[in-house]
C-alpha cells in the first residue's frame, strides 16, 4: 500500500518520542531523587562550629571548655579553632585535639603606637584569611571567646552571615567585644551590671567558663606535686604571660616566705627564675598541675584577669589581688578585683605597692583560717554554677 511507507515512519517517530520521554522522566525522577539523597545526607552532616579567641590562655582555657562541654552533649558536632599562629592557643587547642588554623593578627590599642599601623595590615590580612577560611568550610555557627584575635572571623562571620555569639569575660566590655558586638545574635557576659553595657535583650548572664579540670582538682595531688610537708601553701599567679610586679615584689619576701610557707610561683616565661630555695617552686607557665595546685593552696596571690578569678573562685580560695593598673591596660583587671572585693572573696591591693604591704596582708591571712574560710566560701557562692554547661546549652539551642 501507498500510505504503509509513511505510516510506518510516523510509527516509528511516535515509538521513538514514547522512549525519549520515557528516558527524559527517568532522569527527572533519577536527578529529584538524588537531591533528595543528597539534601537528607546534608542533614545528617556534621554541625561545624568554628570557634575563635587568644591572645593569652586566658581566653583559650575557658574556650576550650565550652567546647568540650559542646562535644559531650553532641557528639555530631565539628569543631575548629580560630586562632593567632604565632600565639600560645594553637598549642594548647591541638593539644586538646581540636583542629587550630592559625591566622594573622594585630592587637588593638587603644594608645599611640607605630605598632598600631602595622597590625592594621595584620588584622585586614587575618580577615581576608578568615573570610575565605570561613566561606570554604560554611560553618553553622561562630563562637568567640574575645581577644583581639577573634574580630577578623567574627567580622567575616558577620559580612558571610553566619551566626555568631560572643562571650565578654571582664566586667567591662574590651574593645574585641564591642567590635564583635555588631555582628553577634547574643553577647554572653559573666556578670548581672555587665547587662548595661549591651541594650536591646541580647545578652545573657552565664557566668565566665573554667576549664573541665578544675572541678576535678586534687588537693592532696597538688600538695604532693608541691613537695609534701605540713606548711601551708602560697600560690602566686602572674597569669599565662607572667606579671614583673608581682615578681619583683616576691623576690623581696621569698627569704622571709618560704620560712614559713612552701610558695609556687608562676612567674611568665619573660621574667623566669630558677629557684634554689627549698620550698619556692617556680615555673614559667603551669598547664596540667594548675588545678591541683590551686586546690592544695591555702591563699592565692595574683592578678585580677578574669579565668584566673573565676578558677580559683570555683575551688572557694581566698585570694589576695595587684590587678594590672590602668597605665598598663584598659582598667579592666580594677574593674574585676573590686567585683570580688564587694563579694567578700578578695583583698585588693593597688596603685604603689610596697613589698611590706603585701607580707603583712599575706601573714594577716595566713594566721586567721576562719577569715580565709568565710572568703572562700564566698568566693565559691560568687561564681557557684557551670558557666560551660549554659553556655554550650544556648550555642546547641541556637544549632538545633
Amino acid at each position: 500500500m501507498a500510505w504503509a511507507g509513511p505510516l510506518t515512519d510516523i510509527f516509528a517517530v511516535i515509538t521513538g518520542m514514547i522512549r525519549l520521554s520515557k528516558k527524559i522522566a527517568l532522569n527527572i525522577v533519577k536527578s529529584v531523587y538524588q537531591y533528595r539523597v543528597s539534601m537528607y545526607s546534608k542533614k545528617q552532616m556534621n554541625k561545624i562550629v568554628i570557634f575563635t579567641g587568644g591572645g593569652t590562655a586566658g581566653h583559650v582555657y575557658p574556650g576550650l571548655s565550652v567546647a568540650e562541654a559542646l562535644m559531650k552533649k553532641d557528639g555530631g558536632i565539628k569543631i575548629v579553632w580560630l586562632g593567632s599562629g604565632k600565639g600560645m592557643e594553637a598549642d594548647i587547642v591541638r593539644q586538646s585535639g581540636i583542629d587550630f588554623i592559625g591566622i594573622p593578627s594585630g592587637k588593638l590599642r587603644r594608645y599611640f603606637s607605630v605598632k598600631n599601623f602595622f597590625d592594621l595590615f595584620k588584622i585586614a590580612a587575618g580577615l581576608v584569611k578568615a573570610f575565605f577560611v570561613i566561606k570554604k568550610m560554611k560553618p553553622d555557627l561562630v563562637f568567640s571567646k574575645g581577644g583581639f584575635v577573634s574580630v577578623p572571623p567574627v567580622t567575616a562571620a558577620g559580612l558571610l552571615k553566619i551566626p555568631v555569639i560572643s562571650h565578654e569575660s571582664d566586667l567591662t566590655p574590651g574593645l574585641a567585644t564591642r567590635i564583635n558586638s555588631r555582628f553577634s545574635e547574643k553577647i554572653l557576659v559573666s556578670y548581672e551590671r555587665s547587662l548595661d553595657y549591651f541594650p536591646g535583650g541580647r545578652a545573657v548572664v552565664t557566668g565566665n567558663p573554667v576549664r573541665s579540670a578544675i572541678y576535678r582538682a586534687d588537693a592532696a595531688r597538688g600538695r604532693k606535686l608541691a613537695g609534701g610537708g605540713d606548711k601551708k601553701i602560697i600560690f602566686v599567679i602572674g597569669g599565662s604571660q607572667g606579671a614583673l610586679q608581682i615578681n619583683l615584689l616576691i623576690e623581696e619576701l621569698i627569704e622571709d616566705l618560704v620560712k614559713d610557707f612552701t610558695v609556687i610561683h608562676q612567674m611568665g616565661a619573660y621574667s623566669f627564675k630558677t629557684s634554689n630555695l627549698h620550698g619556692y617552686i617556680t615555673r614559667d607557665f603551669i598547664k596540667e598541675e594548675l588545678p591541683d595546685f590551686i586546690a592544695a593552696s591555702d591563699l592565692i596571690v595574683s592578678r585580677a584577669g578574669a579565668s584566673t578569678l573565676w578558677e580559683t573562685a570555683s575551688l572557694g580560695k581566698a585570694s589576695i589581688l595587684i590587678p594590672l593598673g590602668s597605665g598598663s591596660s584598659r582598667g579592666d583587671q580594677i574593674k574585676n578585683a573590686e567585683v570580688f572585693k564587694e563579694a567578700g572573696a578578695s583583698i585588693v591591693l593597688s596603685g604603689d605597692l610596697k613589698a611590706e604591704r603585701l607580707k603583712n596582708e599575706i601573714y594577716r591571712l595566713m594566721s586567721d583560717e576562719t577569715l580565709r574560710n568565710k572568703m572562700g566560701q564566698d568566693a565559691l557562692d560568687f561564681v557557684r554554677g557551670n558557666p560551660s554547661d549554659k553556655i554550650s546549652d544556648i550555642i546547641k539551642e541556637r544549632l538545633s
